[in-house]
């Protein structure tokens, strides 16, 4: 009976022995989530008037998807969608059903966290999170979960009473807009600082947003260099989402009227109204209308000050692992959640197809990964959750609509893994990208554009009118109507087009 005893234990303990050894042979994954960042925005990928060193390092060492796109929204705030996306595995119809069952206390343990606590991880989180489950029930650990983003500058600034005491107003007027909006009027516009603390925003609390984030991740990062134990980190900044604020320092780095104008920049968005992007849309209000020069040039600078101070912030998280010897073991994911246009095409924010709204910088590098390889596949920016998974030896469930990116990484996979991008915003706008064509389609005006992005990469000549292009439109629109069916997509768009006409 001893002998069996004994036995027993060697045996309970040779296990445990092995799963230690397995899990401390898995990789630390370290995901960094960015806001409303669009493909532009990194120096080493083009942009030559920004300054991002930190992710410039990421490209140098690791792997560049230069065609990462967000599938779509069901609401304003696009960011909602792309991130039940990325943390259920599913495409947006389903996402937006499956969020659902979040709210009863159901299938959390199908998300991202709780797929990698299953497999032997410590998971993380931090910042931004607006998913409809609940941060603590999909991450093991959860520190400043932040909301969709930082508060208007109503509340803070002494401005504030001058609208407050307009006649027939309230305290939170819709007719009269917090301060930072429908700005700056003219070069003599003085009401909005985004250095000065009083208005709040990223400096609600004392510190800015990105900092603080920094903060928790570096104190995770010190307390897993103890451990053996592999660790997922879901890093969420809220930056550069506006009120984009940062630091006097970084704003100076950039002279507004030095900066360009984008190529395709417009006053006005013609069709505004009828893809969902007029006035009324939060985000369209931020600037005047119509657009002016210089009202572009001063979101631009103050755009581009809040990203180099995040770079700032991820230098400083990769410097925290190099210094855990933790970074070896480590890859690192960088992408953002949607784009955003910043006077492109006459829009500010994110709620269009074009491109600049739709389209994020992918970055990875780690163990293995080539240094410095750019692939233009095109992919969705939510196949980060199965790439992670992949990584980290789990094996992809049937549920997931997304992909794992080592096969065109390692050069094993040849192609895409989808057959053309979708892309779908409420009931106001449709597209498919395929064979380096887009067709955009505005239900509400039964409107169609169709753009060659190979000599056309800033979507600025529609081809659907041009008898030469009538095959190619009647083509993708049927391909985006099958696509739709696999999607369970159920805006009918069986009026606005008829192929063959």
């Amino acid at each position: 009976m001893k002998k069996l005893f004994f036995l027993s234990v060697l045996i309970v303990l040779t296990s445990c022995a092995e799963q230690k050894d397995q899990e401390a042979s898995k990789p630390n994954i370290v995901f960094i989530f960015a806001d409303d960042m669009t493909y532009t925005a990194i120096h080493a990928l083009g942009n030559q008037e920004i300054a991002t060193p930190n992710l410039d390092k990421l490209v140098n060492t690791g792997a560049t998807f230069t065609h990462a796109y967000n599938m779509g929204a069901w609401n304003g705030a696009v960011c909602v969608a792309s991130r039940a996306m990325i943390i259920s595995g599913r495409s947006v119809w389903e996402a937006n059903e499956f969020r659902q069952e979040w709210l009863q206390d159901r299938n959390l343990d199908k998300t991202w966290g709780k797929l990698m606590e299953q497999a032997g991880y410590d998971t993380y989180m931090t910042g931004k999170w607006h998913v409809d489950a609940p941060p603590e029930k999909v991450f093991g650990q959860v520190v400043h979960p932040r909301p969709g983003m930082p508060p208007d500058a109503w509340e803070h600034h002494p401005m504030v009473e001058k609208f407050k005491s307009i006649e027939g107003t309230d305290k939170h007027p819709s007719s009269v807009m917090p301060v930072g909006y429908n700005r700056p009027l003219s070069e003599k516009d003085s009401s909005w600082s985004p250095t000065d603390k009083s208005f709040g925003g990223f400096w609600e609390g004392g510190k800015h947003w990105s900092e603080v984030l920094r903060d928790d991740a570096l104190q995770f990062i010190s307390e897993a260099a103890g451990r053996d134990k592999p660790f997922f980190m879901y890093l969420a900044f809220n930056a550069p989402h506006d009120p984009r604020q940062a630091p006097p320092e970084y704003i100076a780095m950039y002279k507004a009227e030095e900066l360009d104008l984008p190529e395709n920049w417009l006053p006005e968005y013609p069709f505004k109204e009828a893809i969902g992007n007029g006035p009324k849309l939060r985000d369209e209000a931020l600037a005047p209308y119509p657009r002016t020069a210089y009202a572009l040039k001063k979101h631009k600078q103050e755009y581009y000050a809040i990203i180099t101070h995040l770079d700032q912030q991820i230098g400083e998280i990769l410097n925290g692992l190099e210094q855990s010897g933790k970074k070896e073991n480590t890859y690192i994911i960088f992408t953002a959640d949607h784009g955003l246009a910043l006077g492109r095409h006459g829009l500010m924010g994110k709620q269009s197809l074009f491109d600049h709204s739709i389209r994020v910088p992918f970055l990875i590098s780690g163990p293995g990964i080539p240094a410095g390889k750019q692939i233009a596949e095109d992919i969705y920016l939510q196949d980060a959750m199965a790439t992670s998974l992949d990584l980290a030896g789990i094996e992809r469930p049937d549920y997931l609509y997304f992909h794992s990116l080592m096969g065109l990484i390692n050069g094993e996979q040849q192609g895409s893994s989808y057959d053309g991008i979708y892309g779908g915003y409420i009931n106001f706008q449709r597209m498919i990208r395929k064979d380096g064509f887009k067709l955009v389609v505005y239900p509400k005006i039964n409107k169609l554009l169709l753009f060659d992005l190979k000599t056309d990469p800033q979507e600025m000549r529609d081809l659907s009118g041009q008898p030469q292009y009538k095959s190619k439109v009647d083509l993708l629109f049927k391909e985006l109507r099958q696509m739709q069916q696999e999607l369970k997509d159920t805006l009918d768009l069986s009026g606005v087009y008829e192929p063959g006409s």
